[in-house]
C-alpha cells in the first residue's frame, strides 16, 4: 500500500482544520497558505471530505471549512480508506474484488492477510487528536 498525496494531504488538513478551529470557519485559502498545497488541489480533497460528512462546508462570506466531529473521532483508517479506495496490501484483499482461483492453494494468502489486518487496526487505532500531539 502506498498512501498517494490525496490520503496525505487529507490529513495535514484535518489537522490544521483542527487545530485552528475555533469558532469560525477555516477559509481554504488559509488552509492551502499554511500547507503550502495548492488551493485548486486542497479544494478537490475538501469536496470529497464535505460530501462524505467529514467536514461541514460554509458558503459566502465568512465561509470556509470546519469539523463536525470532535478530533478523537477521526480515525486515520476512515480518512485513508475515503480517500485511497482501500487499504489493501494486495489487489485480491480489496473489498468487491472477484475472488482468486488460486485461493485454495494461496500459501501467502494467511501472511497477506495478517497483514492487512494489522494495517487496519493500526490505523483505526490513531485520530486525529492523535496527529496533532507534537512528538
Amino acid at each position: 500500500m502506498i498512501v498517494s498525496t490525496r490520503g496525505r494531504y487529507a490529513l495535514r488538513v484535518l489537522i490544521d482544520i483542527a487545530e485552528h478551529q475555533e469558532t469560525n470557519p477555516i477559509p481554504l485559502k488559509e488552509i492551502a497558505e499554511r500547507q503550502n498545497i495548492s488551493q485548486k488541489y486542497i479544494e478537490a480533497i475538501m469536496t470529497l471530505l464535505s460530501k462524505n460528512h467529514f467536514v461541514d462546508a460554509i458558503h459566502g462570506k465568512g465561509g470556509g471549512y470546519k469539523l463536525n466531529k470532535n478530533p478523537e473521532e477521526y480515525k486515520v483508517g476512515d480518512i485513508l480508506r475515503l480517500t485511497e479506495g482501500t487499504l489493501a496490501p494486495v489487489a485480491c484483499l480489496e473489498k468487491n474484488t472477484e475472488h482468486c482461483s488460486r485461493e485454495p492453494e494461496c500459501r501467502t494468502l494467511p501472511m497477506w492477510t495478517k497483514l492487512d489486518q494489522l494495517i487496519e487496526n493500526y490505523l483505526d487505532s490513531i485520530s486525529i487528536a492523535d496527529l496533532m500531539k507534537k512528538s
